[in-house]
């Protein structure tokens, strides 16, 4: 693998998981981060701890920016656009879409060439089975830092536009949170059957994919209403809201004169809002 030298700045739990793979790996790696100590440990691994974001950009080929969100991005950032002209802007910040685009097009209008990246794992998993990360902007930056890129996990690019990274990451995170919540909300009622349940997932998938709410063996809309799970859990005094989401769902289907179709038909309440 061709050394590159890179530099990561913010050195939050996952940028310092990023910046230790690149330094194993043998990269030049530089880090920078608005609290100097947090670089000590990559220091010592290795890696050069740079006193200024323009020192640590003018040492790197790609820039991996990891940061708190997208106004970190541009007041770290603004100040040294100059430099970055030719550069690699990998931003891994978390963003919503609208801003992942708007950072791409600041870079374009600075000479950068722009990745926007999605990490699919907590830092610990980061160079492990199991790590990805999505990627969408530059496919030509994609090919060339892959290498690099993957060490990180497995690298999956989606396209030219920029947000495309950041919109597939939350609609993941989305179905991760409410999942967790549905499982809590279960545990909170003592239904130690849980685990089982998630063998469903694919099934849903393939329904939603081919648009057919009426394929046989589906559970219906009618037989899914929560009424009674809701009246149960607030029997046993706990919070209603996480299934009475699910039930609002529910009811605007069946509302609609969808009841008799399958309950994986949800899909069409939450892709449109009422």
């Amino acid at each position: 693998m061709t050394n590159t030298k890179v530099t990561v700045l913010g050195l939050g739990a996952m940028g310092a998981a990023l910046a230790t793979s690149l330094v194993r790996a043998g990269h030049a790696t530089t880090v920078w981060n608005r609290s100097p100590g947090k670089a000590d440990a990559l220091v010592d691994l290795g890696a050069t701890a740079a006193a200024t974001v323009r020192d640590a950009v003018t040492a790197a080929d790609v820039v991996i920016a990891c940061l708190l969100d997208a106004a970190s991005v541009h007041e770290v950032l603004d100040p040294v656009a100059d430099l970055l002209t030719g550069r690699t802007l990998v931003n891994v910040t978390t963003t919503t879409p609208e801003q992942s685009r708007e950072i791409a097009d600041w870079a374009a209008a600075h000479g950068v060439v722009h990745l926007d990246g999605g990490i699919m794992a907590v830092p610990d998993m980061i160079g492990q089975p199991g790590s990805s990360v999505l990627y969408s902007g530059s496919a030509a930056a994609f090919e060339q830092r892959r290498p690099l890129l993957d060490l990180w996990g497995e690298s999956a690019y989606l396209g030219e536009d920029a947000g495309l990274a950041s919109l597939y990451d939350l609609a993941l995170l989305a179905g991760m949170y409410v999942m967790f919540a549905g499982f809590l909300h279960g545990a909170a009622m003592v239904a130690p059957w849980l685990a089982a349940m998630t063998g469903g997932l694919a099934g849903f998938a393939a329904v939603v994919d081919g648009g057919d709410y009426t394929v046989p063996g589906q559970q219906s809309l009618e037989f899914s209403d929560l009424g009674d799970l809701l009246d149960a859990s607030a029997a046993q005094g706990i919070s209603t809201e996480v299934v009475g989401v699910v039930q609002d769902l529910i009811r605007r289907q069946v509302d609609a004169g969808h009841g008799k179709e399958g309950f994986a038909r949800i899909y069409e309440s939450i892709k449109r809002p009422a």
